[in-house]
């Protein structure tokens, strides 16, 4: 039995918890014991309880990838579990806890940001590589946007598993359950676009808003759902006061049960600026057939084909995600059904959670191996 302690500092069920949720469901329970040490009071425990996962509640690991006081908490939790390997999630804490106990290493980045001058710089670059070689044995990139941002700031392409992110099935809801939750929201038979994504600079709300504008005064029925909640909200709630769509867009705040916001949706949209790599919200959706319109930033363009299982835009630009939104919604009997199957298609041969745990296990055994 292989036993994997993950540790993962954040206190909300970001992207790296619905990874580690995703692997939990079709985890080798024969062969593979999984720990998982969350800060002390983390959204994820619940949803890690109805996992095969043993839950380490950790105080003062809290959203901050390092503290020195950290390590010693962190060197007592190894100790006490003699995990095989330790799996980090943005902690470096963790990656040096880990080592100074002699355990096996591997960090996954999650995502991928513009690089300071100071990564970019020769000193930046060679501090990023000693303190990658020294504190991990592999990296998994979840998706080529996210290796290319690594490469950038300097570890070296041998430590560097890219490995694209793969989830469970979301069944979707029946007829009278998706009529009840869109009389919840308020929703009757508008055209139905979901960002499902923390509320963040980053994550392109605002050109999400400014195509809505567009949108309305093109004249069209339609209900632009946000599901999620984060620190940029108050930005973009001012912004649709500002513009007069206080009807047309919906705040659901966090959203536990994904499937509720995805089966009543008609596309998913994704306007990631310069930070996408695999979004797991996407694939979520293809599960069920639902396509999206994404933009061009990071990883999108490896999940959706332009025409086939989706649409493609600049990102950045509210005027070609308006073209899109257009485009679907006045073909939306022909075009939908195609990209829909499609969608379900591309995720069945290549994103399944099943796929993705084999990977990660391999990874696994050819780390302890020394492979």
């Amino acid at each position: 039995m292989i036993k994997v302690l993950n540790i993962v500092s954040d206190t909300n069920i970001g992207g790296a918890g619905r990874v580690i949720l995703n692997y939990l469901r079709c985890q080798d329970t024969e062969n593979f014991k999984t720990y998982v040490a969350v800060p002390k009071g983390s959204m994820l425990i619940e949803q890690l309880e109805k996992t095969c996962a043993v839950v380490l509640e950790v105080d003062g690991i809290a959203d901050k990838s390092y503290d020195k006081s950290d390590i010693a908490k962190l060197e007592a939790l190894i100790k006490e579990i003699k995990p095989d390997i330790v799996h980090t999630h943005g902690s470096l804490s963790g990656r040096i806890a880990a080592k100074n106990c002699g355990c096996k290493v591997v960090y996954t980045r999650h995502s991928a940001f513009p690089l300071s001058w100071k990564m970019k710089s020769l000193p930046g670059r060679l501090v990023n590589r000693y303190v990658a070689k020294k504190y991990s044995d592999k990296i998994i990139a979840v998706g080529p946007a996210a290796e290319e941002n690594l490469l950038g700031s300097g570890i070296p392409k041998s430590m560097i598993t890219t490995m694209m992110n793969g989830v469970s099935p979301v069944a979707k809801l029946k007829d009278d359950e998706i009529a009840r939750v869109k009389e919840e929201y308020g929703i009757t038979d508008e055209f139905v676009i979901l960002l499902l994504a923390r509320i963040e600079e980053y994550k392109g709300h605002l050109s999400v808003v400014d195509a809505a504008k567009m949108l309305k005064d093109a004249g069209r029925k339609f209900k632009i759902i946000f599901a999620g909640e984060g620190s940029f909200e108050p930005v973009v709630r001012e912004k649709v006061k500002e513009l007069g769509l206080e009807n047309e867009v919906i705040f659901t705040g966090f959203v536990r049960d994904v499937e509720k916001v995805l089966s009543i949706a008609d596309i998913q949209v994704n306007a990631s600026i310069n930070t996408e790599t695999s979004s797991l919200s996407i694939l979520e959706g293809f599960s069920m057939g639902l396509p999206a319109i994404v933009s061009s930033s990071g990883g999108n363009p490896m999940l959706v084909k332009d025409g086939y299982n989706g649409l493609i835009f600049e990102a950045g630009s509210s005027k070609q995600l308006y073209d899109a939104f257009i485009r679907v919604i006045a073909d939306k009997d022909i075009i939908l059904p195609d990209m829909g199957a499609h969608a379900l298609e591309r995720y069945k041969n290549e994103f399944t959670g099943e796929a993705f745990a084999k990977k990660v296990e391999k990874l696994y055994r050819d780390c302890l191996e020394g492979k």
